[in-house]
């Protein structure tokens, strides 16, 4: 009798364990449930690192900035660290710090591919700005404009621009209340091809507010702009962003991390014990598909100052739209939502410290699986930077800090070079 009860327990907890435990982990990796596993691997003492210079004039900058970018490495223990400058539409440094993947001893490198989290919403702004330029695309049309059908009926008046600007009241993934929904975006393993399949993951679920009410960020919001905009493009959102944006930026280092693409300068992604730093585990297999507009791009720190020149480009970009987009947004009473967030972008005062002038850049930061993303925009110096990393810390800052050293320096020496050539 107990070998009869034994084997039907078997069955059924099985089978519940298997489904349970790819979201068990989701949430044991996002710190929400304890860790349990055995792999895990100890921070090097040896860290590798490489700094490439195209601009002989920033020679000693490049140096300085390797050197900050270590030194915050160390102060985070993290695997492996890359950073990129560019100006002018050209990039003048780049540089990384680590490992891409301890346990295979393959070391970090400036064309180390790494996820970048919601920096993707960066890079659909960008497909949306060309969209826009082109005429093929009206920020304000209804999502009756797009569906003969629309998904969830309560969108039916929700705009593109409140969906880029976090205005249009759909739900970030904590928020969906749809369970099975939330539930697969916590467990990631679904692949989803096409965002029309994804949005399916929330279309059942409550509204936020009524379109334009109020701001709230949302990853899913941007998912479903992506559908609007393979809708307009007449191509599939990827085959889109490749044509429009990769391609013409020559960001050949991008790509969507999937079961059918992979690529061997993709790094390894860690989750770190935040009791002891030097700890660290590998993260768990994941899809991205479901998220892919808005957090699951791969790309690279030098990729990704690309994207930053070309939105400064007048050829690529047309003035009008880019101040369009580095606008801060309104809710329905008139009033600059409290991020004061664009459309795709963030648009914030930079106070690099005392002596240095008032500055604003445009930036978007990401969050993904074992990685965090930086990249931002100093239009008055026509600057783009960015950093990467394959870990994520509990605070974002404490991963992102390095960026601002970074841009003291780089501008210090821009401003010694414009007062010798006076």
């Amino acid at each position: 009798m107990k070998k009869t009860l034994f084997i039907i327990f078997s069955f059924i907890l099985l089978p519940l364990l298997y489904i349970s435990w790819p979201a068990y982990q989701g949430l044991a990796y996002r710190g929400m449930l304890p860790m349990i596993g055995f792999n895990y691997i100890a921070w090097p003492s040896e860290q590798p690192t490489s700094n490439e210079v195209l601009d002989d004039r920033f020679n000693q900058t490049a140096n300085q900035a390797l050197t900050a970018l270590t030194i915050q490495q160390q102060n985070v223990a993290a695997p492996g660290y890359t950073a990129a400058v560019a100006r002018n539409g050209k990039l003048l440094w780049s540089g990384s710090v680590g490992w891409a993947d301890i346990r295979n001893k393959i070391k970090m490198t400036t064309d180390t591919q790494l996820r970048i989290g919601s920096t993707s919403k960066a890079m659909t702004a960008t497909g949306l700005a060309r969209l826009v330029d082109s005429g093929k695309l009206n920020l304000d049309s209804p999502l009756s404009d797009y569906f003969d059908v629309v998904p969830n009926p309560n969108w039916t008046n929700i705009t593109a621009r409140q969906l880029a600007s976090h205005m249009a009241g759909i739900p970030h993934y904590g928020d969906n209340t749809e369970k099975l929904g939330m539930l697969e975006t916590i467990s990631a393993q679904t692949h989803f091809p096409d965002p029309l399949d994804a949005i399916a993951l929330f279309d059942e679920s409550d509204m936020l507010f009524a379109p334009g009410e109020k701001f709230s960020y949302s990853s899913l919001g941007t998912v479903l702009l992506s559908t609007l905009m393979q809708s307009k493009a007449k191509m599939s959102y990827q085959a889109y962003m490749q044509q429009a944006v990769f391609d013409q930026l020559a960001m050949n280092a991008t790509f969507t991390e999937t079961p059918n693409q992979t690529s061997d300068k993709l790094a390894a992604f860690y989750w770190q014990d935040k009791t002891q730093l030097t700890r660290l585990k590998p993260w768990y297999d994941i899809d991205l598909s479901h998220r892919l507009a808005g957090g699951g791009w791969v790309s690279t720190s030098k990729d990704l100052v690309k994207l930053g020149q070309g939105f400064m480009n007048n050829d690529f970009i047309s003035e009008q739209t880019r101040t369009m987009f580095w606008t801060p947004q309104k809710t329905n009473n008139g009033e600059v939502n409290p991020q004061k967030y664009g459309i795709g972008w963030r648009i914030n005062a930079l106070n690099l410290g005392e002596g240095y002038p008032p500055l604003t850049f445009i930036h978007h930061g990401g969050v993904s699986a074992g990685a965090q993303s930086f990249l931002m925009i100093i239009p008055e110096y026509q600057l783009s930077l960015s950093v990467n990393a394959n870990i994520r810390t509990d605070v974002f800052s404490d991963f992102a800090s390095v960026s601002y050293e970074i841009a003291r320096l780089f501008i210090d020496e821009i401003e010694k070079q414009n007062h010798q050539r006076q």
